[in-house]
């Protein structure tokens, strides 16, 4: 059965998409993009602090769900530029020490309100 996950601790979604959507021990979650769900303020910092901010996002859909970082399989980054990728690669490892993810890194033309980085997930609990 499918469950929507809905939270205030991550953004509104800006579509029409749910933020996450949990069945059969698998959590999707959609792109999470460098908004504060608490401000609604857009993070146009560094590379690095738009990361944070997505990461963020994404572990309060995991909590809403019942997760948590170590039950993340799968992360997709997308990027506006593969010159970003270490800055970007040095805030992930630190929300993911133990066992990361499989994970690949892409550099797109553009993302949603033109931010810099993207980051969308795939986790599992039995």
């Amino acid at each position: 059965m499918k469950k929507v996950i809905k939270t205030e601790n991550a953004p509104k979604a800006i579509g029409p998409y749910s933020q996450g959507i949990a069945g059969g021990g698998f959590l999707y979650i959609s792109g999470q993009i460098p908004i504060d769900p608490k401000t609604n303020e857009q993070n146009r910092g560094t590379v690095a602090s738009q990361t944070k901010q997505v990461l963020e996002n994404i572990k309060g859909i995991l909590s809403e769900a019942g997760y948590t970082l170590d039950n993340v399989v799968k992360a997709s980054v997308f990027l506006k530029s593969m010159d970003t990728f270490s800055e970007m690669n040095e805030v992930y490892g630190t929300f993911f020490k133990n066992n990361p993810p499989a994970r690949e890194a892409v550099e797109v033309s553009k993302l949603p309100l033109d931010f810099d980085v993207e980051i969308s997930a795939i986790a599992y609990k039995e």
